[in-house]
C-alpha cells in the first residue's frame, strides 16, 4: 500500500467532508462525530451527486441529490437502495490522514 498525506483531521469539521483531487479520481474524505475518518469515491451511482456535500450521519453519508443513504464502511447503499461506492484505505497518524493507494501516484496518470 502507498499512503499519502492529504491533511489535517482539524481540516474536516466532526460530521462533515472534504474532497481531494488524486489522479485516480474525486476521492470523499469524511468525518464522523466520533472521529472516525472514511474515504470513498465522490459521486453518488445513482446521479453522480457530491457525496462530499452530504450529510454525515453516524457511519452513513446522505447523498444531496437524491438522498440515497451509503455507508461509510462498505461504500454500499443502505435501505431500499441498490448500489456502492467504492471505499478507500484510510488511516490518521499523529493527527495527520494518509489515504491509501494499491500503485504509486503518478504526476502523470
Amino acid at each position: 500500500m502507498n499512503w499519502h498525506e492529504i491533511g489535517s483531521i482539524e481540516d474536516i469539521p466532526a460530521r462533515g467532508a472534504r474532497c481531494v483531487t488524486t489522479p485516480q479520481g474525486r476521492i470523499g474524505v469524511f468525518r464522523t462525530a466520533d472521529n472516525e475518518i472514511y474515504a470513498m469515491e465522490d459521486h453518488c451511482p445513482h446521479r453522480g451527486g457530491p457525496l462530499s456535500q452530504g450529510i454525515v450521519h453516524g457511519a452513513s453519508v446522505t447523498c444531496p441529490l437524491h438522498n440515497w443513504v451509503f455507508s461509510l464502511e462498505t461504500g454500499m447503499a443502505l435501505g431500499a437502495d441498490e448500489g456502492s461506492v467504492k471505499t478507500m484505505p484510510v488511516q490518521v497518524v499523529d493527527g495527520r490522514i494518509l489515504l491509501g493507494f494499491e500503485r504509486p501516484l503518478m504526476a502523470a496518470e
